[in-house]
């Protein structure tokens, strides 16, 4: 690995190690939220329309908050802090936060009011079931606020990120989590005795921790320089190129959004619980994706939108490699771990109180092919903000409608026989045909990166994870009365599993000698000696 790749290997590294601590403990908080709702509500009526009514507004903040409005501003506002000086990029911070809460405060206001019909829209056979439509409506309407919390607390990430924080705006959901948890919690045990339902608790409680998301980020805004000035400039270049640059990438994160808006669709129309048995599923996917593909994400985006700001293209490419690499490297193993010990991993988290031995089943059948996009979920995290970067959005949002087209017919022709499984299968497979689009074009539009180098290390990651997976079976089978006994006893030997895996998994990666391994060894043994 040439000098250029190795630097920002190492500097994507160490971003990424403290996004990635960060965010492992908003993904640790956020299991610790879905345990409780799977404690408290299982997989029935109240959790399916817990989950439909969260989904509405989060369709919404995936475009604004973590999608198209971060990657835009994140491009724009670093080639104001490199270019224009301090002042003008101060006054482009507050006019894109005012603008936001006006724009996105008045889309929440029209969902408020539009909640009833996006509820029969996306989930027309809750209306099967006395009382399903009309709980999961007034969950909308609590939860829509979070809208405009979320999205702006999105862009002060943005802006901390640039100037070289991101340790608290990584750790601003855990607050989330621990706000949804606490004051739910606290609501769902309270509100039953006023005749009020317990699910609306956990409504509530999503709302504050939105609140305490952007809310604990305003210390770190204020100490890099931030001062609040009214600044409502519509007409001003700086927002309008953020407006350019996310309108494409809406377009295509729309794609998205109407991938997951076919899911419910079709989710709602199969056994009840089945729209909760996905969302639980895919919450242990976000974990790996959490942790690894968006703290990549995260570290190598600044990185990147410097090279193209400067015009440097070997940086650029060399930056992407690495990223891509490092995000493989860990997002592979993670998913041949999660489908070998799908089930012992489930029953532990969630198999408790109303969260029953045949909920257990179902999850794990939606996580095992939701476990085969892993990797591309994580790769196109890294790769769609390298188009940003360059101005070029047509190639993501192309790719986006290539994976609603192929999601759809593979829901239709899988759905009979395999019921919400096809579900999950359907999403991997339209995920992965995204990703190898994308890489294909970004490999077209920058001339090449150095494809055979990766190629290379992605050969000895497929060897190295296969052959921890097959010994990671062989012990969970061995060890399989184990998993039936107490649940510390459980937690015991799912965890041995685990770091026997993991060590077996590392030591096969240094011995076939993976470059960016040498980058995050070292970043290891940083923290050790801190520690």
């Amino acid at each position: 690995m040439n000098q250029t790749a190795s630097s920002q290997t190492g500097t994507i590294a160490r971003s990424a190690g403290m996004v990635g601590f960060a965010v492992f403990c908003s993904r640790i908080l956020g299991l610790v939220r879905e345990q409780v709702l799977a404690n408290f509500f299982g997989a029935g009526l109240a959790m399916d329309a817990f989950v439909v009514a969260f989904r509405i507004p989060n369709l919404l903040r995936d475009l604004f908050a973590e999608g198209a409005l971060s990657a835009a501003f994140v491009t724009v506002f670093t080639d104001y802090d490199q270019r224009r000086g301090r002042a003008a990029t101060w006054r482009l911070a507050n006019n894109v936060l005012i603008s936001l809460t006006l724009l996105v405060g008045g889309i929440a206001l029209a969902g408020i009011l539009a909640s009833d019909f996006l509820v029969r829209l996306m989930a027309p056979d809750f209306g099967l079931i006395p009382g399903k439509t009309a709980l999961t409506v007034v969950m909308t309407q609590i939860m829509f606020p979070f809208l405009p919390l979320i999205s702006l607390a999105a862009v002060v990430m943005g802006i901390l990120n640039t100037k070289g924080k991101f340790f608290m705006p990584a750790m601003a959901s855990s607050f989330f989590n621990l706000g949804s948890i606490t004051t739910g919690v606290a609501l769902a045990l309270a509100l039953p005795q006023y005749g009020v339902p317990a699910i609306i608790g956990m409504a509530l409680g999503t709302l504050l921790g939105g609140g305490l998301q952007l809310a604990v980020q305003l210390p770190s805004l204020w100490r890099v320089g931030f001062r609040v000035q009214w600044v409502v400039d519509w007409r001003d270049e700086g927002l309008r190129r953020i407006f350019w640059l996310m309108t494409p990438a809406m377009i295509g994160l729309s794609a998205t959004q109407i991938n997951i808006f076919i899911n419910t669709f079709f989710a709602s129309s199969c056994a009840e619980g089945s729209v909760a048995w996905l969302n639980y599923a895919f919450r242990l996917l976000q974990f790996p994706i959490g942790v690894f593909g968006v703290a990549i994400s995260v570290a190598a985006m600044p990185v990147v939108s410097r090279f193209a700001a400067q015009r440097d293209l070997p940086g650029l490419k060399a930056a992407f490699a690495s990223a891509l690499t490092m995000s493989l490297l860990i997002t592979i193993p993670a998913s041949v771990g999660l489908a070998v010990l799908a089930e012992p991993i489930i029953a532990l988290i969630f198999q408790h109180g109303r969260f029953t031995a045949f909920d257990t089943v179902q999850t794990a059948g939606a996580l095992v092919f939701y476990t085969l996009g892993l990797f591309a979920y994580a790769g196109v995290k890294v790769v769609v903000p390298v188009f940003y970067a360059l101005n070029n959005t047509k190639y993501p949002v192309v790719g986006s409608f290539l994976a609603v087209a192929a999601n759809f017919v593979l829901v239709v022709l899988t759905l009979a026989p395999l019921q919400h499984r096809a579900i999950a299968l359907a999403t991997s497979l339209s995920m992965i045909l995204n990703f190898v689009f994308l890489s294909a074009m970004l490999y077209w539009h920058v001339e090449g990166y150095p494809l055979g180098q990766m190629a290379r290390s992605l050969a000895k990651i497929l060897l190295a994870a296969g052959a921890m997976g097959g010994l990671v079976y062989g012990l969970a089978a061995a060890l399989q009365p184990f998993f039936l006994a107490g649940f510390l006893s459980r937690l015991a030997m799912l965890m041995a599993v685990i770091t026997v895996g993991a060590l077996i998994y590392m030591g096969l990666i240094y011995f076939l000698r993976v470059p960016e391994c040498a980058a995050l060894t070292a970043q290891l043994r940083q923290w050790l000696r801190k520690s």
